[in-house]
């Protein structure tokens, strides 16, 4: 006969054995898992970033994790539709452009700022000794965008300027994709742009400032600059933070569990954490689909524009 402290053992062992078989199941089926990623940065500075997440996740998971950065934004929404990259990190344009385009993802956390925010804004840079004050002033001019896929360098831009009576596509007198936000800024920085869009979390925050502080932002004489070498002409409205996310399909334990290794990770991979932001944030917060239909309609607003 069973008492209540045995049976009360007896039910913990069967949920272990159950939580046991569980994952053992999944790391049967999932031997290695890829985490995909945008290329916001150039390839070399995406992959220093990420490979410490990529290393605690195969730890946390006990199964191999293999980091990928993509040659372009469309190439993590294909290679999670083709089901060959299972945790992806996207933009939340790029996360959009997945889900309006079938792909079965599914959010589950995004990254929390030192300004206490998961979110950031979109800007467009001038340089600050050009003569250029205000939107007026760069009709004609060039701008740099960064990838047709990227929100804050080409569809939040796209949408917010054109709610401001600005088409990017007919304000301008050439825009052109420099493939990464870097290179956007190093197009403004060396005289190929005279404009160009960006990231931007906060004053002491954005590609521009991690840029200065790897040396890497200089003139097309190898001058470095700094962030007061260029001056903010155009901000948009808040943006929700991009995405990791993971294929729907995946079994719900394995989701569960890439999920808690996210939001464990501050605390048991501080080092690896901080690398992701250059120590500008401060956690992984759950993020669900509904925080993206804004997102969506902008897509759908800019596709719309871009057709007529």
């Amino acid at each position: 006969m069973l008492n209540r402290r045995t049976f009360l053992a007896a039910v913990a062992l069967t949920a272990t054995m159950t939580f046991n078989a569980q994952a053992a199941d999944w790391s049967k089926d999932y031997p290695e898992i890829v985490l995909g990623v945008i290329p916001a940065e150039n390839a070399s500075t995406t992959s220093d970033r990420y490979a410490p997440l990529a290393a605690y996740l195969g730890k946390e998971l006990g199964t191999k994790v293999t980091l990928r950065v993509a040659n372009d934004y469309a190439a993590v929404i294909e290679g999670q539709r083709a089901g060959n990259i299972q945790i992806a990190f996207y933009g939340p344009a790029s996360y959009a452009r997945a889900v309006m385009t079938g792909v079965e993802t599914t959010p589950l956390v995004n990254q929390r700022h030192d300004t206490g925010v998961n979110g950031y804004y979109s800007v467009v840079y001038v340089r600050a000794d050009s003569p250029y004050q205000k939107m007026d002033d760069l009709k004609g001019k060039t701008i740099a965008l960064v990838d047709p896929n990227s929100t804050s360098g080409n569809n939040a831009p796209r949408f917010f300027l054109n709610r401001e009576g600005y088409s990017v596509d007919t304000f301008f007198g050439k825009n052109f994709f420099a493939g990464s936000h870097e290179n956007a800024v190093l197009a403004l920085a060396q005289g190929t742009a005279d404009a160009a869009a960006n990231s931007w979390n906060s004053e002491n925050d954005s590609n521009l400032t991690r840029m200065v502080s790897r040396g890497v932002l200089k003139d097309a004489n190898g001058k470095e600059l700094t962030k007061d070498d260029f001056r903010i002409i155009f901000k948009s409205d808040f943006l929700p933070e991009g995405p990791f996310a993971v294929l729907s399909t995946l079994p719900d334990q394995l989701k569960a569990d890439i999920k808690q290794a996210f939001l464990d990770m501050p605390k048991k991979d501080k080092a690896g954490f901080d690398a992701l932001s250059d120590g500008k944030d401060q956690e992984f917060v759950a993020t669900e689909a509904k925080d993206y239909e804004p997102i969506i309609e902008m897509l759908k607003f800019n596709d719309k524009a871009r057709k007529s």
